[in-house]
């Protein structure tokens, strides 16, 4: 998929709009229009990079970045405490329906394990 036809670039861009809940240099965040718990946050790098699959050495810090956002926005969002979920689906039959890398930051609920 080319850039300018993700769905997640064109929120980065302001082509789609949103309420972006959280936004640097590297990153952004907003709510999940179909959220799977109370509180469902997604991370997006603004570099476009289709799957995990994808990363390469240089991404390490990026993706480690993703993280702490992700750690940041539970504590902001009081999941800390009880116990949050991070999630990254990985090509279809991983569950990802968007082919620009996102972290789930999920909680407000208590998850199972297996999931799915």
């Amino acid at each position: 998929m080319a850039e300018t036809d993700c769905l997640f670039c064109k929120i980065r861009d302001g082509a789609i709009p949103t309420t972006k809940i959280h936004e640097d240099a590297l990153s952004f965040a907003f709510r999940d229009i179909k959220p799977q718990a109370p509180t469902h946050i997604l991370v997006c790098p603004k570099q476009h990079i289709a799957t995990l699959n994808d990363l390469r050495p240089e991404h390490e810090a990026l993706a480690g970045h993703l993280l702490a956002i992700g750690a940041k926005l539970a504590r902001d969002e009081g999941l800390a405490e009880r116990g949050w979920r991070a999630l990254f689906n990985v090509n279809r039959d991983g569950g990802q329906l968007v082919f620009h890398i996102h972290l789930h930051v999920l909680g407000g609920r208590p998850f199972g394990w297996p999931p799915g």
